[in-house]
């Protein structure tokens, strides 16, 4: 599917960190979002077995409702000594009100009740790009890293402040967003729905 500049799209997510990094990534391009909390729009149950399956019913709940584009975003942590958790169920750890604290505690439990030796972990995004007729395309990003605890950091959110990325010593939470955007996972994705898409830099000549 390709984007026109001045085009608007749904942003498919009420999390509002994911919110703000989305918009500063397709803020160059000159595309217009509305997210779906601005609109009052209900996400759909994430009922996927991957993050793929789920990116793609938020954002063809989304398009469905509003007749436009809307790209949705579904991420997480894959901890290798965990069997990949938490996994689509990143957000689920956190519990109803959405504590990363709790979250962030349990993986440090889960990994010391397993006597972990290695905390080996990624970020995984999948984003999809769905159109009002249904069809939706898929891009995905991973970063690989480590977890250290304690939590580090405040300029992130999520698990942001136990991932260190690989080859960097601060943790996503520690990292001036602007870094942190030039190489995570939804930023791996971007590029790719980027290309895709057709879209070119607002600032380019």
């Amino acid at each position: 599917m390709k984007l026109a500049k001045g085009s608007t799209i749904i942003v498919a997510s009420h999390n509002p960190g994911k919110l703000r990094e989305i918009r500063d990534l397709l803020f160059p391009f000159g595309i217009a979002t509305k997210s779906a909390t601005e609109l009052g729009l209900a996400g759909p149950e994430e009922t996927g077995s991957t993050f793929a399956e789920n990116a793609a019913l938020k954002a063809r709940a989304a398009s469905d409702a509003t007749g436009l584009p809307a790209l949705a975003d579904d991420s997480g942590l894959s901890v290798n000594a965990l069997g990949g958790a938490p996994g689509i169920y990143s957000a689920r750890w956190a519990g109803p009100n959405k504590d990363f604290s709790i979250a962030m505690a349990r993986v440090e439990q889960e990994l010391k009740a397993r006597y972990a030796k290695s905390f080996s972990a990624k970020f995984v995004c999948a984003l999809a790009l769905a159109e009002p007729n249904g069809r939706a395309d898929m891009f995905r990003g991973e970063v690989e890293g480590h977890l250290e605890f304690p939590p580090r950091g405040d300029k992130g959110f999520g698990y942001d402040p136990i991932f260190v990325p690989e080859g960097m010593h601060e943790t996503f939470g520690e990292m001036d967003p602007a870094r942190k955007h030039a190489m995570s996972h939804r930023a791996r994705a971007f590029e790719k729905f980027v290309a895709a898409a057709g879209l070119s830099n607002s600032n380019d000549a």
